[in-house]
This record gives structure tokens, C-alpha cells and sequence, in this order.
């Protein structure tokens, strides 16, 4: 199955195409986009045992799974050139 369709799942409208990916891996690939949100994402290499209904399964579980990751919070990371070095100490203050 290689033919574009949409479908609605979750409140949003889906809309998936096949397309030949310039850059590697190359290949053909489903393309979808979401509505309310600008990106479109490759995240599958079309298969011959695809199906529209495995392929809606694989989108939704995998754009439901990207809204989870967006949502927690950010993590502070040290700069790499910190990492492995112990945290620097507060200076002692004299005393008056």
C-alpha cells in the first residue's frame, strides 16, 4: 500500500503520503503531517506488508509519543566542557 490518505484519530486530521527521500537513507518513505503543527515528519520506511490501518497505528502511536516527550519539562544539562569536573566550591568569606 503506497497511496496517500487521511484519517482523524485523537481530535486531529492526519494526512500521510509516500515519498522518495533525497537524503539517506534514501528509500521510500511515510511522510505525514498533523493538523496544528507545521513539521511533517518521516518517521517509517515503506514496507510491502503495510496497510492503511498499520500504517495509521504506527503514525498515532508515534506523533501521541512525541507530544509526551515535548511535554516534560527540560532537563539542565552542564556545558560539555564541565562534564567530569567536580562542581566549583563557594569561596569562604573572611570574617570581620
Amino acid at each position: 500500500m503506497t497511496k496517500a490518505f487521511n484519517f482523524e484519530a485523537g481530535g486531529r486530521t492526519y494526512t500521510c503520503t509516500v515519498e522518495v527521500r533525497k537524503a539517506p537513507p534514501a528509500g521510500s518513505w511515510w511522510w505525514f503531517a498533523v493538523t496544528d503543527d507545521q513539521q511533517r515528519y518521516a518517521p517509517f520506511e515503506v514496507s510491502s506488508a503495510d496497510t492503511e490501518k498499520s500504517v495509521k497505528k504506527r503514525i498515532v502511536a508515534y506523533y501521541e509519543n512525541l507530544l509526551e516527550v515535548r511535554a516534560r519539562p527540560v532537563e539542565p544539562r552542564q556545558h560539555w566542557a564541565h562534564r567530569g569536573r567536580p562542581a566549583k566550591q563557594p569561596e569562604p568569606q573572611p570574617e570581620a
